[in-house]
């Protein structure tokens, strides 16, 4: 595991941050594409999810990050008249290209003179009329659109960046049938291979899944290769994920996103390092709180937002009392969540979680797995308000991931929410 963050450890050594999810506390991006600028800075374009009750929003936001572990938030970099899906952005000839849709189907690009915006002169693209527009320009210069729900399609652009030449258009470039394709184009050429990246429905029958096609030529034909990133399991109720692919220095990575709030429609940007094998293929990674990073520092206070994966009725949300902070809440008896990986160097000896829990209630903490050695258990008494809970552990040592079991104080709350976690950190 360690080889692949060697990057980012370069990058951030001596630094506590963790990386996922990037998005900050209360703002919520999805659809993360991912373009490395002529700057050198890793910027991320995507949706702006802003309620539980529907898609997206009328602007966008972007992150932007150097080191992949300082990131910076660029309000309200393109505001529109009607709601904006996922986007694509495109640096060519010293112009940035903004490309987004609109639930009707239109298709359209504008144009900046800086990676943020503003972005202006926005004009429709005649022919896609769809979803999710993705532009990807070959080693020759040619630049080729792509877009598309259930089945893709794609054509070769104009030197202008704003036409397609629709005599080039191909239909089912990548289908829900053959390869499990759900939505969310984005193309990348890596040596001699093109690499179809999307949501992939084939696994769980909802495209929680990132895979993977790959080809000789940009249009294909495109062959499943199988999946990258499965963010299944990361709120109970889950429904798509939509990501890219893409180089940082020596290192490759997928963006994806991750649900939150119970709900389909308020989701996170994360990351995680991937590996290219000798025949060009992927090996699938999973979800982790620490990200394009290191294990997170076990005595540093770590966030109980970051969990990676939970299971049961909690969710990850906004506090009632303070809307610039998340806690994972609506905590049931017999719920559990995960934080991968955490660094506990030479012994950890003891846990301070800060947690509200009005009829009282108790926390399990078990080392690797659900089922793994027992490291001690906080017992939360009976308050209405937050308070600071802390109990000694056995001694653990070494990079593990942490699972916490939650549990009610009394038998008679068996379908009710019993509290609710912010943080928790370790003492030697």
């Amino acid at each position: 595991m360690i080889r692949h963050f060697l990057l980012c450890l370069l990058f951030c050594a001596g630094n506590a941050l963790a990386q996922n999810p990037i998005s900050p506390m209360g703002v919520y991006i999805a659809d993360p594409t991912s373009r490395v600028n002529p700057d050198g800075r890793l910027y991320i374009y995507g949706s702006l999810d802003t309620s539980p009750k529907y898609y997206c929003s009328k602007d966008y936001h972007v992150l932007s990050s150097d080191d992949l572990c300082h990131w910076t938030l660029h309000r309200n970099s393109f505001s529109w008249n009607e709601t904006l899906y996922a986007p694509d952005m495109m640096y060519h000839n010293g112009q940035y290209h903004l490309y987004f849709d609109t639930p009707n189907g239109n298709e359209y690009v504008a144009v900046a003179d800086a990676p943020t915006g503003p972005w202006r002169n926005a004009v429709q693209i005649e022919g896609p009329r769809q979803i999710d527009p993705n532009i990807f320009i070959d080693d020759d210069g040619q630049a080729y659109y792509f877009w598309g729900q259930f089945a893709a399609k794609g054509a070769r652009m104009n030197p202008d960046l704003k036409t397609l030449d629709l005599s080039s258009m191909r239909d089912s470039i990548v289908t829900e049938a053959e390869h499990g394709f759900h939505e969310g184009s984005y193309v990348i050429r890596r040596g001699k291979y093109y690499y179809f990246i999307y949501a992939d429905i084939s696994r769980n029958g909802r495209p929680t899944c990132l895979g993977y096609s790959m080809a000789t030529s940009p249009l294909g034909p495109y062959e499943y290769k199988g999946i990258i990133i499965d963010n299944a399991g990361c709120d109970p109720e889950t429904w798509n994920n939509h990501g890219s692919v893409v180089q940082f220095g020596k290192q490759w990575y997928v963006l994806y996103h991750r649900s939150t709030h119970g709900c389909n429609t308020m989701r996170k940007a994360c990351i995680e390092p991937i590996r290219f094998n000798e025949n060009g293929t992927i090996d699938e990674v999973e979800m982790t709180s620490q990200g394009a990073a290191g294990p997170l520092d076990a005595f540093q206070t770590i966030d109980a937002a970051r969990a990676c994966r939970m299971q049961g009725h909690l969710r990850i949300r906004l506090m009632a009392d303070n809307k610039e902070r998340e806690e994972l809440g609506a905590i049931r008896a017999g719920d559990a969540a995960v934080w991968k990986y955490i660094d506990f160097e030479r012994g950890a000896r003891s846990v301070t979680l800060r947690a509200q829990a009005p009829q009282g209630a108790t926390v399990t903490l078990h080392a690797d797995t659900p089922d793994g050695p027992q490291l001690g258990t906080v017992d939360i008494s009976p308050q209405e308000g937050w308070q600071e809970c802390q109990t000694h552990i056995k001694k653990i040592k070494g990079e593990h991931a942490l699972w916490l079991i939650f549990q009610s104080a009394t038998d008679n709350l068996p379908d009710a929410d019993i509290m609710n976690l912010d943080w928790f950190r370790f003492g030697k």
